[in-house]
């Protein structure tokens, strides 16, 4: 076993009230399981246990310790149970909400490399807003959900989390691709893409503007992140994006991103999954590769001319309260 005996023997103690009983449970000598208690006390400098005319009880400190043992063998058990699963991994599915931009992007990436190692694993990619993501999750509809400003929620456990920047998406024939960062007041000469009313990034970008005093006139509205970004690769046009949501187009040279330098401070971008619920372990495989694409470095550039990725540093984990939303659903 990866870890010691003695777990067990104070484990069994803690429970049994009696080193006796506990050897008996274990088919170990009680001497032996005493022996190893008074070492470990002995190096703690404090007692485990109280010894009772009949039984053996557990100080505070036993209590913590017992704690931690409890919760290293439970580790223990999951991390068995997930090796033995491995050899199972030919066959299931698993099933993640999203938002359009990051599914032809992050997820596809991640999703095309997964199966190249499981080819057996079915993968659902279904694209959907932010509150229905966190539905699909919180009704176990869906294993994983990856979306922008994803609300707090008691059922939800962040996986990975960081915040990225909306910014201004162009052609790299654009006059304003030559700037490292774009003031706002910048773009409004040109034909500008909004998302419309039925996404919640069209709010964001507005109030944007309407904060920086700029009175604008959109040249297109769509609800589409794949016709935003056409648009912009088509001419003068002006998107507002996250550098994920043009991961591709970035890779390939068709869009360039640059940060804006007055607005946009904050976009997060969460992977979740159930609270306390039991995950596959290709849920959790998925996971990992969907965190390896997002992480910084993993993004795409524009040529090593310009802003670099558009992130800003997010504790891995960490959790997000509620505040501005953004994102493309």
């Amino acid at each position: 076993m990866l870890h010691s005996r003695l777990l067990h023997y104070i484990d069994e103690v803690a429970r049994l009230g009696s080193i006796r009983a506990a050897g008996a449970r274990l088919h170990v000598a009680p001497s032996a399981i005493n022996r190893q208690i008074l070492l470990l006390e002995a190096e703690l400098e404090q007692p485990l246990f109280e010894r009772l005319p009949r039984g053996m009880r557990l100080t505070p400190a036993g209590e913590a310790l017992v704690a931690h043992i409890r919760q290293t063998l439970r580790q223990y058990r999951e991390t068995v149970t997930d090796i033995r699963d491995l050899r199972a991994l030919g066959s299931g599915e698993v099933v993640i909400a999203t938002m359009t931009g990051l599914a032809s992007s992050v997820v596809a990436t991640a999703a095309a490399s997964f199966r190249a190692r499981h080819p057996q694993i079915r993968i659902s990619i279904r694209t959907m807003s932010t509150l229905d993501i966190v539905g699909a999750i919180e009704n176990s509809e869906a294993d994983l959900g990856l979306g922008f400003n994803i609300p707090a929620s008691a059922q939800l456990e962040v996986c990975w989390q960081m915040n990225t920047r909306l910014g201004v998406v162009v052609s790299p024939h654009h006059p304003l691709a030559p700037m490292d960062t774009v003031p706002l007041a910048q773009c409004t000469p040109f034909p500008l893409i909004f998302a419309d009313r039925s996404m919640v990034i069209h709010g964001i970008v507005a109030e944007a503007f309407t904060n920086a005093g700029l009175d604008i006139q959109p040249a297109f509205h769509t609800n589409s992140i794949e016709t935003m970004k056409r648009l912009a690769m088509s001419g003068d046009a002006i998107a507002f994006l996250s550098e994920f949501d043009i991961a591709e187009e970035l890779r390939d040279g068709r869009l360039l991103f640059r940060q804006v330098r007055d607005a946009f401070s904050l976009n997060i971008i969460s992977l979740v999954r159930r609270e306390k619920h039991a995950h596959g372990l290709a849920g959790f495989l998925l996971a990992d590769e969907i965190g390896k694409t997002l992480r910084p470095g993993a993004s795409a550039r524009d040529g090593g001319r310009g802003s670099g990725p558009a992130v800003e540093g997010f504790a891995e984990g960490a959790v997000v309260g509620e505040g501005q939303v953004a994102g493309d659903g």
